[in-house]
């Protein structure tokens, strides 16, 4: 595993905001205390809103926000339907969180195109 692998393995264990003891990450990661210790000052230093220190543990007190991702077709697609899917789960914070996560989404998409077969050189209403 990278070291960029491990802290992003380190965020996904915090992600909860819950208190994670450098221990339990270290066990689970495979890594010694002291690397872990190491990981989290980078992330501190990443900007990301890590509190704790060595010995009780570290949380992760609010959301981190993801950098801008491209999405192919296929991916847009898998990532809507697995939306869907978590839409209509049994556990609520699950279901809430899947149709906030989808307005999020929603919000900065671009608008879908027109279902007309135009060419997209050719101006409007004339055929390509």
């Amino acid at each position: 595993m990278t070291r960029n692998e491990r802290l992003e393995q380190i965020m996904m264990l915090l992600r909860d905001g819950q208190l994670v003891r450098a221990q339990d990450m270290a066990a689970r990661l495979g890594v010694s205390e002291r690397t872990i210790w190491r990981d989290m000052k980078t992330l501190v230093d990443y900007g990301v809103p890590v509190e704790g220190e060595r010995g009780l543990g570290y949380v992760l007190r609010r959301a981190v926000a993801l950098p801008p991702l491209v999405l192919s077709a296929d991916e847009m697609a898998a990532l809507q339907h697995v939306l869907r899917l978590a839409e209509a789960h049994a556990d609520t914070r699950i279901g809430t969180g899947a149709r906030s996560l989808a307005a999020k989404i929603r919000a900065v998409m671009p608008p879908e195109p027109e279902e007309e077969d135009e060419s997209p050189l050719a101006p409007p209403g004339t055929s390509g």
